[in-house]
């Protein structure tokens, strides 16, 4: 896949990421003029350079941004997990606010703030229509609130920056973490549905929504708008797994277990969190957005604006990740007890699913 050229000095957050690493290395290929901002504490950036930097001090952004003046900013750092809605805004909009105030005050010429923002911070979609642009924005849950309330803080205190904001969909791909449960359970002969099978998703591999970032922050059209970032497909979860299973080549029994499972869990991990304090990925905030009946949207507007379109489908999308899964051997620490045993998947299914 080629990838575009920004011309310019490019300040990266997030590079550490899942998305943001793919960005970084492909804005490294290019012959990009780089340097990643990195939270007190982080490693050095394991390719390009880096600089440290307390999002809350906004003096150290300042600093930053006077020194390095850059042309563009692509701002893909944020938090997926909290114990509250606080723990958002600290994560998603607090660094946005900042970032934004740090620009106006010492670099006001930038050619372009990009805010990686989520299809979570529009809501959940009807399965027979997926949004839109022009659909109000209606999030449930923490994540999208915050991202929300991220965007509302480009659209409003940009001061004269141009801006463009992306809403990727479900993104997956090589050195995702979140999808690879998918993978790891179909090499372990199991390919589980909690209630989700039907549910409809958009979904993106994650170098064709890299390409789409670049192709945005430069493009004069997308100047000051917002954008879906997706492929042409919507699929359900079924489908989704069953790509998976098939690319994997293991024989693998497919469970339906109950919804109820997942909230029984997400509880569980509520409980535990006010125990502790420390944030679980499985909580009511997930289990509800899991609930919900589809998370689609269109990229009509990006198509129209930007020439933005996909080129890896899903057979190959999921093929690629597969294969980079292996040459990375993340297939090799495989342990049962990192999804369920074996055991408990059969008394599972006996109990509350049908399998085959």
């Amino acid at each position: 896949m080629t990838m575009p050229k920004l011309e310019g000095k490019i300040l990266i957050t997030g590079a550490s990421g899942f998305i943001g690493s793919r960005l970084r290395d492909a804005l490294l290929a290019s012959g990009s003029d780089l340097v990643a901002i990195r939270r007190p504490g982080s490693p050095p950036a394991s390719a390009g350079r880096s600089v440290e930097a307390d999002y809350a001090a906004v003096a150290d952004l300042e600093r930053i941004v006077g020194e390095e003046k850059p042309d563009y900013v692509l701002h893909v750092a944020g938090v997926t997990k909290g114990s509250s809605y606080e723990d958002f805004r600290l994560g998603n909009v607090m660094p946005t606010r900042n970032l934004l105030a740090a620009l106006r005050r010492e670099h006001s010429a930038a050619k372009r703030f990009v805010l990686v923002s989520s299809l979570t911070s529009y809501g959940p979609s009807a399965t027979s229509a997926p949004h839109r642009e022009e659909n109000p924005p209606r999030p449930i849950e923490h994540y999208g609130e915050s991202k929300r309330e991220a965007e509302e803080a480009v659209e409003e205190e940009s001061g004269g920056v141009p801006w463009t904001i992306l809403r990727p969909s479900g993104v997956y791909g090589p050195g995702d973490i979140d999808y690879f449960n998918l993978f790891q359970s179909a090499m372990m002969g199991w390919n589980l549905y909690f209630g989700n099978r039907e549910r409809l998703m958009s979904v993106i591999y994650v170098d064709d929504c890299v390409r789409g970032i670049l192709e945005a922050a430069q493009h004069p059209k997308s100047v000051n708008g917002g954008y879906f970032l997706t492929s042409d497909e919507q699929v359900t979860w079924e489908q989704f797994q069953s790509e998976v299973v098939r690319v994997v080549g293991r024989r693998a029994r497919t469970v339906d277990l109950p919804e109820q499972l997942v909230s029984i869990a997400a509880l569980g991990g509520e409980l535990a969190t006010r125990f502790d304090k420390k944030p679980r990925l499985l909580n009511l905030q997930k289990a509800k957005m899991g609930a919900q009946q589809a998370w689609t949207c269109v990229g009509d507007a990006a198509k129209r604006d930007f020439g933005f379109s996909a080129e890896v489908d899903l057979a190959e999308g999921i093929r690629r990740t597969h294969d980079w899964y292996e040459a990375n051997d993340w297939y090799q620490s495989l342990n049962p007890k990192d999804l369920l045993s074996v055991r408990s998947l059969r008394g599972l299914a006996r109990r509350f699913g049908r399998h085959r």
